[in-house]
């Protein structure tokens, strides 16, 4: 897998001395939390302090050069011929939807697994958001089912490359196309992730993404942005964003503050150059713990569709028996999540749609069985070793 674009450096040689294994004092139990940022940030903090002292020394923090910078960077490297920054990945979306002109009336189909500020985006703009279930082999939306829930209202197919994997974009492209809607991705958890060899941030006529800490590109705070090939859809992104001026104090439109500040542009500049090299450790990570839990207990592991490639921002098996499996790993010093604990559908934020235990089992199920289990830049084998091999005990 190759990305056009942006440099790739290489992590320094001192990357490893920040991975160490920590064992507790009073169990002498090897500890491993479910995410560390640390070792990653740490290889590369004097990059880091020399970006800081260049926006410093620039004496101009909002809207620079260094975000000029990052927004050409990100969108070479993202396929796509434009990128905007703006303040987090909820703001991307709702931007999106905007450009779009969707609004009241309108509907957006959206995944029923996934987490909630996809559909909060839609909700903001005055639109409905119309669930569709996964495929529970990938739990990405599922393109067969998609046209059954298409009405005349609906806008545009808002998806979301869960987990870090793409989804199935020729089957959803062609949907979106024979129907003449829309097609937003929702690409926060999947950076550098392909379909085809295409990479995600490119497909979708307008296409918003985020750069939380947590994320596989994570800035050092909120952070998100905006892809399209569409000039019209960025130029009205980029008023939007600036209080819906595109001259100083000439406002065309009613548009919101919500810039990617010059320290956030410059950390992300000098991160994207090792995204290809973290991504690829990732696989490697995962891989072996696909090894090693194969055929252990009831645990489901991931899977890939054919033709996506996966970056696996997150890794997650599934259990009936998931809840007391995670107590066991944290008392034995192992940290988990769940993405995520309660569907869309379920939470008291949505309770005026109606919709009740069973409307959409699929995504139910896996709210109750999976578990991510820990999966960074900077964990070691070992690690992984450890975390396998007290599942194998739980289970045995």
């Amino acid at each position: 897998m190759t990305f056009e674009g942006a440099e790739c450096h290489i992590l320094p040689l001192y990357f490893n001395k920040f991975t160490a294994p920590f064992y507790s004092k009073q169990t002498g139990k090897m500890q491993i939390p479910y995410l560390k940022l640390h070792a990653s940030n740490q290889a590369i903090k004097a990059e880091l302090m020399k970006a800081t002292e260049s926006v410093i020394d620039s004496d101009w923090y909002v809207m620079g050069r260094h975000l000029e910078q990052f927004e050409v960077d990100y969108a070479s490297f993202s396929g796509a011929l434009y990128c905007k920054g703006v303040a987090n990945g909820l703001d991307a979306l709702i931007l999106s939807l905007r450009a779009l002109n969707i609004g009241a009336g309108d509907e957006v189909i959206v995944p029923s697994n996934t987490y909630i500020a996809t559909w909060l985006a839609v909700s903001y703009v005055g639109a409905v958001p119309v669930p569709v279930e996964p495929r529970i082999t990938t739990y990405n939306i599922n393109p067969d089912i998609i046209e059954a829930h298409i009405t005349p209202r609906t806008k545009a197919i808002l998806l979301v490359h869960l987990y870090g994997q793409c989804c199935e974009m020729e089957a959803i492209l062609s949907i979106a196309k024979r129907h003449g809607i829309a097609v937003i991705e929702d690409n926060a958890q999947a950076q550098g992730a392909t379909y085809k060899d295409l990479i995600t941030g490119s497909f979708g006529n307008i296409n918003a993404t985020s750069f939380y800490p947590a994320k596989n590109l994570g800035a050092l705070g909120d952070a998100g942005a905006i892809t399209t090939n569409d000039e019209s859809l960025m130029q009205k992104v980029a008023t939007l964003r600036n209080y819906g001026s595109e001259k100083k104090y000439y406002n065309e439109i009613k548009g919101i503050n919500s810039r990617l500040d010059e320290l956030q542009a410059a950390f992300l500049s000098v991160k994207l150059r090792y995204l290809k090299q973290q991504n690829s450790q990732r696989m490697l990570l995962a891989k072996l713990y696909q090894e090693l839990l194969r055929g252990v207990g009831d645990i489901i592991l991931p899977q890939q569709a054919q033709y996506a490639s996966h970056v696996y921002h997150i890794f997650m098996i599934r259990t009936a028996r998931r809840d007391v499996l995670q107590d066991y790993l944290k008392k034995n010093g192992v940290g988990t999540l769940i993405h995520y604990p309660v569907p869309p559908h379920l939470q008291k934020a949505y309770s005026e749609l109606g919709f009740r235990t069973g409307a959409y089992p699929l995504s139910e199920i896996i709210a109750k069985t999976g578990l991510s289990l820990p999966l960074y830049p900077g964990l070691k084998n070992e690690e992984i070793d450890y975390v396998c091999t007290t599942i194998k005990k739980f289970f045995s």
